[in-house]
């Protein structure tokens, strides 16, 4: 007789052994507090945490404007899609949301998945399987939604050192000239907060005749005069072949999506079964997608205050000598080398000092370089940073875990508590959804 649950009870003692079992807070995001929300500790006890994790980087996920889009749509058209794209799911929003961001990305179409992780799977495996023996390259941290696409294809594949054109170009020069080549690659890579050399990448694609991929799902809303993402701010989204998109960052919402030429988004749309497949993303979901984009799109001042706050705590942690890993983005990871002690130090940070951050084990990052991540947006204030640097510090003191330099954060402290405590973004749409 098989006891077949004593396999998944196993599985889980493994995960619980290489302390790589994840537990989920019960979390209640409040749009008029945010970053402040209730943690449901107990079924008796709730208590206000910040939240220093969130991938809704900019916040417009509590955006009055794509709530209020959201709302009409939900009221007008139902909440769900009603069934795939080919069967009565090719709704109106979804379709001006396509539009959108094949404005936003200066691609002639862009089509929309249920995901970013879709997205990267279906476009990746059918675009390298109709190209004719294709051979992809890509970069060694690319996510698993891109190396999942990868292995889903027939293709050949092989895998450059991270960022390293130099090995890139190798690659690329011991191949075939007439095989077709696909570059995956990442714009913003977002365990270490590194970019990519787009520009370089597209240098070579074109000398030695490669099709280029670029995943911008860390970037996209962010970067740019218009939130197209790093090719945009870098003057590269035409020398790009293929943009893969998210819209549950930058934008707030949910979904996926590539921009491509017709002929590529056509073949993806017509060719790939998870998008074939799958039940289109709900019209309200969309309108709420488009407006965030369209906000965005003039969106400098967020952007601006995004960077702020980012570059401030990065200053802020690493002045109180806390491993900051240094990077040029938004970004901030700090690290801890450790998977128990890593889950430790965010229990702590919870438990004792309210504040909420996941740790990153393995396998989302390679063993002995586990780390918090962190993710502060234009709504975290000053005092929020002085009261993440204290909580980090006393964490670090109580688990002597290694200082980068001796800790010094009174002078930060006293520093910004000049500044009024209702320091918030001050803008008039967040203001008038706190109200």
């Amino acid at each position: 007789m098989i006891e077949y649950g004593q396999f998944f009870d196993d599985a889980i003692l493994r995960l619980k052994a290489e302390r790589r079992y994840r537990v989920f807070a019960d979390l209640e995001r409040d749009a008029a507090t945010y970053p402040v929300a209730r943690w449901h500790r107990a079924p008796d006890r709730i208590e206000d945490v910040v939240i220093w994790c969130s991938n809704d980087y900019l916040c417009m996920g509590r955006h009055p404007d794509v709530i209020a889009a959201m709302s009409e749509a939900a009221s007008r058209y139902g909440v769900g899609a009603g069934g795939t794209r080919n069967i009565s799911g090719t709704n109106h929003p979804l379709v001006q949301l396509e539009d959108e961001l094949a404005s936003l990305h200066d691609k002639p179409a862009a089509l929309v998945f249920t995901s970013g992780w879709i997205s990267n799977l279906a476009a990746i495996s059918t675009i390298a399987d109709l190209l004719p023996n294709c051979l992809i390259l890509s970069d060694q941290l690319n996510h698993n939604s891109m190396i999942e696409g990868i292995r889903r294809s027939s293709a050949k594949r092989q895998i450059f050192r991270h960022n390293d054109l130099a090995h890139l170009e190798e690659l690329l020069a011991a191949a075939d000239p007439d095989q077709a080549k696909l570059i995956v690659f990442e714009s913003l890579y977002s365990m270490n907060g590194d970019i990519a050399p787009i520009a370089a990448i597209a240098d070579l694609a074109d000398r030695y005749n490669a099709m280029t991929y670029m995943d911008e799902v860390h970037a996209v809303g962010l970067y740019g005069p218009h939130g197209g993402g790093i090719g945009e701010r870098d003057g590269v989204m035409d020398r790009i072949d293929v943009i893969e998109g998210t819209l549950a960052k930058g934008f707030g919402t949910l979904g996926g999506y590539i921009a491509a030429s017709k002929s590529i988004i056509d073949a993806v749309r017509s060719y790939a079964p998870s998008f074939i497949f799958t039940t289109a993303l709900p019209p309200a979901v969309a309108a709420a997608a488009h407006a965030a984009v369209r906000l965005l799109k003039d969106g400098k001042e967020w952007r601006a205050q995004h960077q702020r706050q980012s570059m401030l705590t990065k200053h802020a942690l690493s002045a109180a000598g806390l491993p900051v890993m240094n990077n040029p983005s938004h970004i901030v990871p700090v690290l801890v080398g450790d998977a128990e002690l890593c889950k430790t130090a965010t229990d702590m940070l919870l438990e004792r000092h309210n504040i909420y951050i996941q740790p990153i084990n393995y396998p989302t990052v390679a063993k002995g370089t586990e780390r918090l991540r962190i993710t502060p947006s234009p709504l975290h204030t000053d005092a929020h940073v002085v009261h993440l640097v204290e909580a980090m510090v006393d964490v670090w003191q109580t688990l002597k875990l290694p200082f980068v330099a001796e800790p010094k954060i009174v002078a930060f402290r006293r520093e910004k508590e000049k500044e009024t405590e209702e320091a918030r973004c001050t803008f008039p749409e967040f203001k008038k959804a706190a109200e």
